[in-house]
């Protein structure tokens, strides 16, 4: 989404980003990654709770999916690191619209299950479209 700011900024996006990671490592992976936008922590997970992000099969965590994306990451020059949390935990994408409403709620079956950003991109535009 980084790589993406331009649009962000165009489209009038404010991004949150949501961990569950302890204070310490939530604030080692903002000074590595240079995170721009909030970042809340989760410890509990009741906002992963309350979007239905349980936890993930092995299968669907390890599956060739997941090596695919980590091969696409190393390929871009990233260097992959040893997971320090609980790799179960099942991420996602929620949308939520100016007056509260979810206009996308994406679960996750395992970490390379995530809609493109050209997608979540136009979701937000068919909404603008229908909220003038």
């Amino acid at each position: 989404m980084r790589r993406h700011e331009d649009q962000v900024e165009e489209l009038g996006l404010e991004i949150v980003v949501v961990t569950f990671e302890a204070r310490e490592r939530a604030e080692e992976y903002v000074r590595e990654t240079g995170l721009r936008w909030p970042l809340l922590i989760d410890r509990r997970r009741v906002l992963y709770g309350a979007y239905g992000m349980g936890r993930g099969r092995w299968s669907a965590i390890w599956g060739p999916a997941t090596w695919r994306a980590y091969i696409r990451l190393i390929g871009r020059g990233q260097r992959l690191r040893r997971p320090t949390g609980d790799i179960h935990q099942l991420g996602g994408d929620v949308l939520v619209d100016p007056a509260g409403r979810v206009a996308l709620h994406h679960v996750g079956k395992g970490p390379a299950d995530r809609p493109s950003v050209a997608a979540l991109f136009d979701r937000v535009r068919q909404g603008q479209r229908y909220s003038r």
